[in-house]
């Protein structure tokens, strides 16, 4: 006859309730193992050895489940790191931003330039306004670090949702890339498009560094961004020149339809000029819809 510690294991083996169920609500699985094995009786000290075992290993599963749990150093001191696995093809690491209880929004100062900015008189059309973490850049840069003491760029892409005409960016993704002193090209982006897909994202723009140049966008960042921005009007790209002493960082966009018509038409590869826009304009312009939210939750998934 089965004892009722075989019992015990027969139904934890057998049961389809999942580890996160146990971690969640520990007494409640306790609960239902009683009723599963000894009905309505009052539990008695044998019982109560064996409901007891059961419950040290569930708290055993629970402990090795968090040590995955990982502090990051330095300034990313607020993050906590997971190792999770999603459905795209490689485990990846995922951090999540606390959020202050007491925040504001701010605009983002697009910095010395004269260049247009959007939103502006004589400049693009008018678009929705974008909401980002007011840690994005900084946390960016701290990911970066490695790379930016190699000479070397690091990208990462920005994904929102959208509520009541605003963009809010909550997931920075860095996919698996490769990087010159000059380029940065992302690999294996059907793993990002998976995360996209599963938080219903919107490819929002990017965010990438120019480890030892100045604050500006190259001919190849041109061309990049125009595939965002073709898709969304809304896209922006974010430059961080950490050794740029004149604007440490810039928020750029085509003109529209100035920059977009030229890129679109532009077939040239790696480094080229581009001609100006027939109206005079710049080729691509600051923006000025874009505000840091320090209320805002950032996710991020770091695919490297």
């Amino acid at each position: 006859m089965e004892t009722r510690n075989e019992t015990c294991c027969n139904f934890l083996m057998g049961s389809n309730i999942s580890v996160n169920m146990w971690k969640q609500d520990i007494f409640s699985f306790c609960m239902i193992y009683s009723v599963f094995v000894y009905g309505l009786d009052i539990i008695n000290e044998d019982e109560a050895e064996v409901a007891l075992s059961l419950l040290s290993i569930l708290l055993l599963l629970y402990t090795l489940e968090s040590s995955c749990q990982v502090q990051m150093d330095t300034k990313c001191r607020q993050i906590t790191v997971y190792t999770v696995t999603l459905s795209s093809p490689s485990p990846i690491l995922s951090c999540v931003e606390k959020v202050p209880k007491n925040g504001h929004v701010s605009l983002l100062a697009a910095g010395d330039s004269d260049a247009k900015s959007c939103n502006q008189p004589g400049a693009s059309k008018v678009l929705h306004d974008v909401h980002i973490s007011a840690r994005l850049m900084e946390d960016f840069l701290e990911l970066a670090r490695e790379n930016t003491k190699k000479n070397l760029e690091t990208c990462g892409v920005l994904g929102a949702f959208l509520e009541r005409g605003t963009y809010y960016v909550t997931t920075l993704i860095i996919p698996k890339q490769e990087s010159t002193s000059n380029s940065c090209d992302a690999i294996k982006e059907e793993e990002f498009f998976a995360i996209q897909n599963e938080h219903s994202l919107f490819p929002v723009g990017w965010i990438h560094t120019h480890p030892s140049q100045s604050c500006f966008m190259s001919s190849i960042d041109l061309h990049t961004h125009f595939s965002y921005q073709v898709m969304l009007p809304e896209a922006f790209a974010i430059v961080m020149a950490p050794t740029d002493t004149s604007r440490s960082y810039g928020l750029f966009r085509l003109s529209d339809p100035g920059g977009m018509s030229i890129l679109k038409e532009c077939q040239e590869a790696g480094f080229h000029s581009h001609r100006e826009p027939a109206d005079g304009g710049p080729l691509y312009e600051h923006c000025t819809n874009v505000y840091t939210n320090s209320n805002l939750r950032l996710e991020i998934f770091d695919l490297r």
